[in-house]
């Protein structure tokens, strides 16, 4: 495999741009091809058949342009796909699930494990299995919190408004002895300051709050590592976007999910 070639990283929209993020900092030297599947977002509202069929074909656009790994940069995507993507293509494909659990393990001590996540990756109990995977001894509470990802998609990422949510959400965790909780949706990290805020108004300052961006990150390096797959050059790394829709719009916010200057997005037809 051609330790050179990019990373190919996929969402439905702009909420993977976290883990790139995520990823520019822990492997400076790595291109990335993030793929956004602007024309169907969002995948949190949608079946697990659907959600499948996208992720073919955004795992298919980027074997294409030879990636050298995929990641998962979306939790619905991560909750039903990864087995079926790793046995349909000849790439390593990692997630965000299975990192983001073994943080929240690491970090829970011995409270339950509260995730927040999108109706879909909920639903789906993935959370569930990639702790008890991992851990016998953590329970696992979850909760939907679909209003947030059109929230950070908007920008409206402090006030009242994100402010009242975000404590609507983490009432499902008072008085149960939660640990730590999880970002588990991609978007979220965006509310990092405000979620952790009002995790410690109401759950109190011994909860701590678990990117899973920042863990995928995180493993993704060591894989690459342990494989001899990082990238040799000493130039910093090229980020080329991919969309299926609304190319102005996505460039326009790319800028905020990035916390830097965002290129030009090319629309592509999945």
């Amino acid at each position: 495999m051609n330790r050179e070639a990019p990373l190919g990283v996929f969402d439905s929209g702009l909420g993977g741009l976290t883990v790139v993020r995520a990823l520019r900092a822990a492997l400076p030297h790595e291109d990335i091809v993030y793929l956004g599947d602007t024309a169907r977002v969002p995948y949190g509202t949608k079946g697990p058949a659907t959600v499948l069929r996208y992720a073919l074909n955004c795992t298919r656009a980027l074997v294409d342009r030879g990636v050298k790994a995929i990641v998962i940069a979306c939790n619905t995507v991560s909750a039903v796909a990864p087995d079926r993507l790793r046995a349909d293509f000849d790439k390593p494909v990692l997630s965000v699930i299975e990192p983001g659990a073994r943080a929240a393990i690491r970090s829970a001590g011995d409270g339950r494990i509260g995730v927040l996540g999108t109706t879909a990756t909920i639903a789906s109990g993935a959370y569930v299995r990639a702790v008890s995977a991992n851990s016998t001894r953590c329970e696992v509470l979850g909760r939907a919190a679909p209003l947030l990802v059109p929230l950070a998609e908007e920008g409206w990422l402090e006030g009242e408004v994100p402010s009242l949510v975000v404590r609507e959400y983490l009432q499902a965790f008072v008085g149960k002895g939660i640990g730590a909780v999880v970002l588990g949706c991609t978007h979220y990290p965006l509310f990092r300051p405000l979620i952790e805020e009002q995790v410690r108004s109401l759950l109190g300052p011994h909860v701590n709050v678990v990117d899973s961006a920042l863990a995928t990150a995180d493993e993704t390096r060591d894989f690459l590592v342990d494989r001899e797959l990082t990238s040799t050059r000493t130039r910093p790394g090229e980020l080329e976007f991919l969309v299926t829709d609304r190319p102005r719009s996505f460039e326009a916010v790319a800028q905020r999910f990035l916390g830097d200057a965002a290129p030009a997005a090319t629309v592509i037809d999945l």
